[in-house]
C-alpha cells in the first residue's frame, strides 16, 4: 500500500475487451514505479472460446490475459452487444468509475465505439486529461479516397456517388478536428498515424510517440531458444534445411492479398528452390490450396491457425517474412518477423512500413497489388544468402530499440506534460 501511495500517476484505461496484443503494455506500466493503472473493460469477448470470422473458426487463446495488472469488467448494456460496432458497447458504469476513481487521465483507445465518447465526455466535464490512442493512418485514408475515385470513374452515371463521399469526408473531418481539440495528447503508433492526427489539426506538441509494438522480450527469448533448431522445424514439415522459406502470417482474406503471394512465388519457384509457408486460416483457404494443386506447387504449406504459444517456431523456421495487404493500419507480425531476425517485404500499404522497414537495409517495400514487383524482390534476396542474413540482423537491431520500454517512456512524458 505504501508503495502505491508512492506512485505519481493514476491512469485509467478503458478497452473494448482482452486483446493478446495490448496486454504486454497493460503489464508495462502497472510494473512502472511511477503509474498506478486500472483498465476497465467493456466485455469480456475473447476470455472465452468465440467465432473469429476472419480465420473462419472458433478460437481460444492459449495465454493469460489478465494477469499482473488491475482490471475491471463493466456491465455492458447494449441490447446487441458486440466489439466490432459503435452500439455494441454501451457501459454508463464508466461514468462513475471516472468521476470517483480520482484519475490523473484516462487513455481511451479511439472513437469507434458509444462508451468511449461516453468517458471521454465524463472526463471533460470532470476535467480529466483524455490521453488518444489508436491505429488510423493517413496511408489507409489516402488508399479509401483512391478506391473511391476508381468507383466514381467507373460509374459516372451515379452522380450521388461523389456528392456522397464529400459529404462523408466533411462530416468526419467537422466531427474529429472539434473533438481532437479537446484532447489533451495523442499516443501516436508511428510516422503515419502521427500524420493522420496532424490532418486534423492537432499540434505537434500534442504527439508523443508510443511505439504500435509487441513484447520483443517474448519473441526475442523464442528466436534465440529455436536458433539452432531450425533445420528440425523445417523437417517436420518435410522441407529439406536447405530450402529458404517465405513466411506469411494473417488472416487469408482478400484484404491481406495471399493471392498476390503465391502468384509472386509461382515466378521465383521456377528458379529458387524455395519453400512458402501460410500461417493462418480463412475464407481465401480453399482457392489458394487448388491454385497451387493446378499449378503443381508442391512446396507450398497451410498450416492453419496457430495458437500464440506455437507461432514462434514458424517465424523460427523462416528465411523470409511477406505481408502484401492492400490496406492495413499497422501490422504487428512485421514486429514479430523482425524480432525473429527476418527480412521483410511489405506493400506499401501496411502502416508499418514507414516505421519499421528500410528499403534495401532490411527489407523491401512495393507497390500493393504489383505482384511483379513482389517477385522481383523475392528474386533478390532468394539470389543473395549475404543480404538475407545482413537484412535480417538489421530488423532485429531496429526492433529492440521500438518495443514497450519506449511506450512506457512515451505514455509518461504525455502524463508529465498534461497532468497539472
Amino acid at each position: 500500500m505504501a508503495e502505491e501511495n508512492k506512485r505519481r500517476y493514476r491512469l485509467a484505461i478503458l478497452a473494448t475487451h482482452p486483446i493478446q496484443y495490448q496486454i504486454p503494455l497493460y503489464r508495462a506500466l502497472a510494473a512502472h514505479p511511477e503509474l498506478d493503472v486500472t483498465v476497465f473493460f467493456c466485455s469480456d469477448w475473447g476470455l472465452n472460446s468465440y467465432h473469429d470470422e476472419g480465420f473462419g473458426q472458433k478460437v481460444k487463446w492459449d495465454i493469460d490475459l489478465l494477469g499482473d495488472y488491475r482490471s475491471e469488467f463493466l456491465p455492458n448494456r447494449s441490447l446487441s452487444p458486440n466489439v466490432a460496432t459503435f452500439f455494441g458497447i454501451i457501459n454508463p458504469a464508466i461514468v462513475s468509475r471516472l468521476r470517483r476513481g480520482n484519475f490523473h487521465a484516462v487513455l481511451i483507445h479511439g472513437w469507434a465505439h458509444f462508451s468511449n465518447w461516453l468517458a471521454m465526455l465524463t472526463a471533460f466535464v470532470c476535467k480529466i486529461p483524455v490521453l488518444m490512442r489508436g491505429d488510423s493512418n493517413r496511408a489507409r485514408s489516402k488508399a479509401a479516397m483512391r478506391r473511391a475515385d476508381k468507383l466514381r470513374s467507373e460509374r459516372q452515371s451515379a452522380a450521388s456517388i461523389p456528392e456522397m463521399s464529400k459529404r462523408k469526408a466533411l462530416i468526419k473531418r467537422f466531427i474529429l478536428t472539434r473533438l481532437f481539440k479537446r484532447i489533451a495528447g495523442f499516443l501516436t503508433i508511428g510516422s503515419q498515424n502521427a500524420e493522420f492526427y496532424r490532418y486534423y489539426g492537432v499540434s505537434q506538441d500534442k504527439l508523443f510517440l508510443v511505439p504500435f509494438a509487441v513484447d520483443n522480450d517474448f519473441f526475442l527469448s523464442k528466436a534465440s531458444e529455436l536458433a539452432n533448431q531450425k533445420a528440425d522445424l523445417k523437417r517436420q514439415l518435410g522441407i529439406a534445411k536447405s530450402t529458404s522459406v517465405i513466411l506469411f502470417s494473417g488472416k487469408l482474406t482478400g484484404v491481406k492479398r495471399p493471392m498476390d503471394l503465391l502468384q509472386a512465388y509461382e515466378e521465383i519457384a521456377k528458379k529458387y528452390p524455395a519453400a512458402l509457408v501460410y500461417l493462418g486460416d480463412g475464407a481465401l483457404r480453399k482457392s489458394l490450396e487448388q491454385y497451387a494443386s493446378e499449378k503443381d506447387l508442391s512446396a507450398v504449406y497451410f498450416v492453419g491457425f496457430q495458437n500464440q504459444t506455437e507461432v514462434p517456431r514458424f517465424f523460427a523456421l523462416a528465411d523470409m517474412f511477406v505481408l502484401p495487404s492492400v490496406s492495413e493500419s499497422w501490422g504487428l507480425v512485421v514486429n514479430e518477423a523482425m524480432c525473429f531476425g527476418l527480412p521483410v517485404v511489405v506493400s506499401d500499404q501496411v502502416g508499418a512500413a514507414s516505421d519499421l522497414v528500410r528499403d534495401n537495409v532490411n527489407g523491401f517495400i512495393y507497390e500493393a497489388t504489383n505482384v511483379t514487383a513482389l517477385a522481383e524482390k523475392l528474386d533478390t534476396l532468394l539470389s543473395d544468402a549475404n543480404l538475407q542474413n545482413r537484412m535480417g540482423e538489421a530488423s532485429k537491431a531496429m526492433i529492440e530499440q521500438w518495443g514497450l520500454p519506449e511506450d512506457v517512456q512515451g505514455i509518461l512524458s504525455c502524463l508529465k506534460q498534461v497532468v497539472r
